[in-house]
């Protein structure tokens, strides 16, 4: 995220978002730049960048979010919304809150004659009722259609505002790529809160960049494992503060639990504030996590000591692992997720002996690549669908691999009757070398244990015609020859 970038991350070269092969062809057809853009011509569904520069940010303290957008923009964010509850009572908080979103309601009127005045009311709103430290403006599709020049109406009210107000713009239609809404809100952090201002480095603090689907089990267990080498986390900017925000430049390192979230802003921290960062993989199985953490330890200079403590934590969860291996071996998996955290859990399957036969994901791009072509040593034969949310291409998929179990967002798939789980938990353990037990264990329970998806495919009929799971599910993919 250097200052030329622009925060869409198909500006960046070898990002496809559409399309449907198999891991050995598409690592094949990459290496031989024979993949093309292609798009969809019929899409049931997409999300947004909005939304996602809107999670990134939402449990931070002493912060107000406006969405100057309709009202119907912000419908996601109930998801953030209640990880942010759940996370307070996991952290021992008694007087448990929401978070404070305003949303401006952009309507017809608005849309012709500008949205301006509704997003005054709604900053002036935000200050009286709530003294925030901090006022974020998300853009939408609709204020950008409208052309509402959001920075500059910021700009004049920030002389009789106290809180902090920042722009973000993460207009719906400006990617496909919705990890893009992720780049939106650090540009702006990075523009209005750390200005480049250097600070005085604060020996063994490391930036651990985390985004809303990491659960409070999963903080311990990666502040753990840093502990370790004697490092202390800040960790941002879920369950932040402006506090630890300013304090990003006093960092020795930095890294991200997943491996998409902050890519890029690491990059610009690099260039802006000279901080190295570790860019490797998701830390979900016994490989990925060794990788992780001997990532971040080579950073810092401490890879002697990192190697001394995988192979402790090796003797103590591994038996374990084993047996656990015993109730999932050969069992085959379809596995649906964001691009770090589904190759991640691919990889997590093989600890388990578990069988690969369909991927999907939302983007292909040089660290998909990467993993791709690891996977392909340790599976064959198996699927990729390159979808943001495209429930009709994975239904037909499901129904035509039959995998024993599927590992992702389980709606869908529910309904299909088959077993469902998922590493996308948020509430529970998935990180780490404790978090991998914790999921080997609640794949084989749900696999032992199917009824409740067994009988909802009795009583819900999925909205597809029988004709459909007869067609080729890529049919609608096009442009990519």
């Amino acid at each position: 995220m250097s200052e030329n970038y622009s925060g869409i991350r198909e500006s960046r070269p070898n990002r496809y978002n559409d399309l449907g092969s198999t891991g050995s062809q598409a690592e094949k057809d990459f290496k031989n730049g024979c993949l093309k853009k292609a798009d969809r011509s019929f899409a049931q569904g997409l999300q947004c960048q909005q939304i996602n520069s809107m999670a990134a940010l939402m449990s931070l303290e002493d912060s107000v979010f406006i969405a100057h957008s309709p009202q119907g923009c912000v419908g996601c964010t109930s998801l953030a919304v209640d990880q942010y509850r759940v996370g307070q009572a996991h952290r021992g908080v008694k007087n448990i809150k929401n978070p404070r979103i305003i949303v401006s309601n952009l309507d017809q009127n608005n849309v012709i004659f500008g949205g301006e005045d509704k997003l005054k009311k709604a900053v002036a709103d935000a200050t009286l009722r709530y003294h925030p430290k901090l006022i974020f403006v998300f853009a939408s599709c609709a204020s950008g259609i409208i052309g509402d020049d959001i920075d500059a109406i910021l700009r004049k009210l920030q002389e009789e505002t106290q809180a902090l107000l920042i722009p973000i713009h993460c207009e719906g239609f400006k990617s496909k790529i919705c990890a893009s809404g992720f780049d939106a809100a650090f540009l702006s952090i990075n523009q209005y809160i750390l200005k480049k201002e250097k600070l005085e480095k604060k020996k063994g603090l490391i930036n651990l960049f985390a985004p809303v689907s990491i659960s409070y089990s999963d903080q311990k267990e990666m502040e753990r494992m840093l502990s370790l080498l004697e490092l202390k986390v800040n960790y941002i900017p879920f369950y932040s503060s402006l506090e630890k925000i300013k304090e990003i430049p006093a960092a020795e390192a930095s890294t991200s639990i997943c491996k998409v979230f902050a890519d890029e802003f690491m990059k610009t921290l690099y260039e802006d504030y000279k901080i190295p960062y570790s860019h490797t993989v998701m830390p979900i199985g016994v490989r990925n996590t060794d990788i992780w953490f001997r990532g971040i330890a080579g950073i810092v200079g401490k890879e002697k000591e990192a190697e001394e403590i995988i192979q402790r934590e090796h003797e103590r969860i591994l038996p374990l692992v084993e047996s656990i291996k015993d109730r999932l071996k050969g069992k085959r998996v379809f596995i649906c997720g964001g691009t770090g955290r589904s190759f991640a859990a691919a990889a997590l399957i093989d600890d388990f002996g578990m069988v690969l036969v369909g991927l999907e994901t939302p983007t292909y791009d040089e660290d998909a690549q990467a993993d791709i072509e690891y996977l392909n040593t340790i599976h064959s034969d198996y699927v990729i669908d390159i979808a943001n949310m495209q429930p009709f291409e994975q239904v037909n998929l499901v129904k035509r691999l039959k995998p024993d179990v599927f590992i992702g967002v389980p709606e869908w798939a529910a309904k299909l009757g088959i077993p469902t789980t998922h590493v996308l938990d948020m509430k529970r353990p998935t990180m780490g070398y404790d978090g991998l037990l914790f999921l080997g264990n609640k794949i084989a329970d749900q696999l032992e244990n199917p009824g409740f998806n067994v009988k909802l495919s009795q009583h819900v009929k999925l909205p597809y015609k029988e004709s459909w799971y007869e067609k080729d599910p890529f049919q609608y993919i096009i442009g990519g020859e």
